[in-house]
């Protein structure tokens, strides 16, 4: 049954009623097959973080043979197995497999869920005053689809011949000849992608049927409107991977060829089941889901930045509506530029001046939010707390995230930049010091909400200032390598190529920023767990806020309700500094002077 055909509760004491509810519900139910969105939601977090950090020891091993090819790795050398690390040494077979795993496990295991699954799950519903998300049991399939996927994942890395070694793209005829670990990439996939789409389903109706009482549109907080229009962009692009991934599934088991080229050549003989597939048209598909991807990534990222910004600002969020529109149109361009990863590919010159030409246009919409989120620091009254370093820092580094990244949506330039590590630069500054900083932003400013107590300052800001500069220490010299013509994906990080001699001495610098990076998350997981039993007890509202989550539900929310009362809402979600405001500020939930 759904949250919209539930029954009302009885006349009882709703804390008592939800208490007495919880105390019935075994275990396993309670924690492990749940149905209430915050448990799913931290149920997300945590496998999410897990990935988080499995896909970055990946990076490590990677960094590690860039900057000293062919030496043993110290100490785990061993554990890597000898047909992958013979002697400890990374072979060029295992560094592709880590690379593909790399950025399959980043960006699908661990950034995605952590952005809309966790936070999604746990703060939509309290920002709208919903007691949950829609479809409960929707929602619980949603995260299992996502632990199946991640478990099939992690599993072919003991398949024979290793993980998926494609690529993180999976480009085809490659893909469809290779080890066995392919086939279990595309079946975690599958998994993945069907978590997606039930999630996103959940979150529009939730957000469009389930907002409290006078809680219109323009009065959500920026935060929901980014899941929103990031949801929208889940269920239309990710059905044309799953298609495209089951397509490739039965080229590589049935010996169909939607993706083999006819007369495949593989150790000088043809390959005799090839014939009349397409290589380009994975890429099409892959694409179309690949570039809206990356707004997936984004857009819960610039609204968590957005929340934090302005609680930490005291003033209401600068062109708040130009913002939200904003975030239309940039979901509805997402869906228009994609082949601007296809420039080499050989399309005509009409057909790449207009993806040349959307590519430009989408980059308006994000200059407007970005220039929305500085120009709301003019004149705050800022507070530098740990989730508002986080948040700071992301705003410059998304910047030189976007700003690379023009030169790759021109063909011209494109043809000497594609697949170098100038692309990897460019795409890291956007999700690694972009995206990444916004969660661990959002971890610290949604921490009290969670457990009712506070993350510590000197650890968040132990862990924020090193992390800042490692971080900046891995991506900065990649331009430089980038421009120089060092192509990504080389087992030897270019020892092989002239061209590439002048900028070689960046690899180690760039693996020993990794290796600090690394050191510097100690301090954030050590006050994560220590803080969830023995943090500082705070009130229901420690930021002092004034959106629902924080002004209407205790901390931590009442389970399976959220509300020990229907919140009304009466104003906007920012009345920051407001005339005549007793605190300083109006929460929404708070009658009197509607805004």
């Amino acid at each position: 049954m759904s949250v919209l055909e539930q029954p009302p509760p009885k006349a009882e004491d709703d804390v008592g009623h939800h208490d007495h509810h919880h105390v019935k519900e075994p275990f396993w139910r309670r924690y492990i097959f749940s149905q209430d969105h915050k448990v799913i939601g931290l149920q997300y977090a945590f496998t999410a973080m897990f990935f988080l950090l499995f896909g970055f020891c990946l990076m490590i091993l990677m960094r590690w043979q860039l900057a000293w090819p062919g030496k043993a790795v110290p100490i785990i050398g061993g554990l890597l197995g000898e047909t992958n690390a013979p002697g400890g040494i990374i072979l060029p077979e295992f560094y592709n497999q880590l690379g593909a795993m790399h950025g399959t496990i980043m960006v699908f295991l661990a950034i995605v869920p952590l952005a809309v699954g966790a936070f999604g799950n746990y703060i939509v519903p309290l920002q709208i005053g919903a007691p949950d998300m829609a479809f409960p049991k929707l929602n619980m399939a949603s995260y299992w689809c996502y632990f199946l996927g991640g478990v099939i994942m992690l599993a072919s890395f003991f398949a024979p011949g290793g993980a998926a070694n494609s690529g993180w793209t999976s480009y085809p005829p490659l893909s469809t000849i290779a080890t066995q670990g392919q086939t279990w990439w595309l079946a975690g996939m599958v998994f993945l992608i069907t978590s997606s789409l039930l999630g996103s389903i959940n979150f529009i109706v939730t957000i469009f049927h389930l907002r409290a009482k006078g809680l219109s549109f323009m009065r959500l907080p920026f935060f929901v409107h980014s899941q929103l229009v990031t949801s929208f962009l889940l269920l239309l692009a990710f059905p044309p991977l799953e298609a495209a991934a089951i397509f490739q599934f039965f080229d590589r088991v049935f010996n169909t060829s939607f993706f083999r080229p006819s007369g495949l050549v593989i150790s000088g003989e043809v390959l005799e089941v090839a014939g009349g597939g397409s290589p380009l048209l994975w890429q099409h598909l892959f694409w179309f889901l690949a570039h809206p991807e990356v707004y997936v990534l984004i857009l819960p990222a610039l609204g968590i930045v957005a929340e934090v910004i302005a609680n930490n600002t005291r003033k209401p969020l600068w062109g708040y509506k130009s913002m939200v529109y904003s975030l239309i149109v940039l979901g509805f361009l997402s869906f228009v530029v994609w082949a601007h990863h296809m420039f080499l590919t050989g399309m005509g010159t009409t057909i790449s001046a207009f993806f040349q030409t959307t590519t430009m246009i989408i980059s308006i919409p994000s200059v407007v939010i970005l220039s929305a989120l500085f120009i709301s620091l003019w004149g705050g009254s800022i507070r530098f707390t740990t989730p508002m370093l986080f948040a700071l820092a992301f705003l410059p580094m998304f910047g030189i995230g976007g700003l690379t990244g023009l030169p790759l949506g021109l063909s011209p330039t494109d043809i000497h930049l594609h697949d170098t590590y100038y692309v990897i630069g460019h795409f890291h500054y956007v999700v690694a010091p972009g995206t990444i900083f916004a969660m661990f932003a959002g971890i610290y400013y949604w921490f009290p909400k969670i457990t009712g107590r506070k993350m510590s300052d000197f650890l968040g800001k132990l862990h924020f200032w090193p992390s800042f500069i490692f971080i900046n220490g891995i991506f900065m010299p990649m331009f430089i390598q980038g421009l120089a013509g060092v192509s990504r994906r080389l087992w030897d990080g270019g020892q092989e190529y002239s061209h590439a001699q002048p900028v070689l001495q960046w690899n180690a610098f760039m693996s020993i920023c990794a290796f600090g990076l690394l050191i510097s998350q100690i301090p954030f997981i050590f006050n994560l767990f220590w803080s969830i039993k023995k943090g500082k007890k705070v009130d229901s509202n420690p930021w002092q806020a004034t959106t629902l989550e924080w002004a209407a539900a205790p901390s931590p929310p009442i389970g399976h309700g959220n509300f020990a009362e229907e919140p009304v809402v009466y104003r906007g979600p920012y009345e920051y500094s407001a005339p005549g405001a007793p605190d300083g500020y109006l929460a929404q939930n708070v009658p009197g002077k509607e805004g």
